[in-house]
């Protein structure tokens, strides 16, 4: 069964000194430990990287690419895919509410995935189950 994996997840797992660290990473350990597929998108990478980058330089960037993404199955966003999550960006009418985010719920329903590793709720009000559960 596949998780997909948000950058709320990734921030929080490659920056110790994040609230929620410790329990994303246990959840991190845990959803590899059970052989769960891990999916994510190249927006979610290059929204990561974007922040990581800004916030801390390039070292937790080249972390992210060197032990996170050889774990991750890369799904890249095609033009209809990036179509799909941009009318649903404007239908939805939501400022909190990101392109990336939209991707990802188009993604994860094309896939057919459920689960969301995140802390962002976003994905719970839109009815994704979200990991882990704190």
């Amino acid at each position: 069964m596949s998780v997909f994996v948000d950058t709320a997840a990734l921030y929080a797992l490659l920056v110790e000194t994040e609230e929620e660290h410790d329990a994303v990473a246990a959840e991190f350990r845990r959803l590899v430990d059970l052989g769960r597929r891990l999916v994510t998108s190249n927006y979610v990478l290059v929204e990561t990287a974007a922040v990581l980058q800004a916030r801390f330089g390039l070292a937790p960037v080249r972390d992210l690419d060197a032990h996170f993404v050889p774990l991750l199955d890369v799904q890249w966003v095609s033009k209809q895919l990036h179509r799909l999550a941009m009318d649903r960006l404007v239908k939805a009418d939501l400022r909190e509410l990101s392109l990336v985010d939209c991707s990802s719920f188009e993604l994860m329903d094309a896939g057919g995935i459920k689960d969301a590793f995140t802390l962002d709720e976003d994905f719970a009000t839109q009815g994704y189950r979200v990991l882990p559960r704190l």
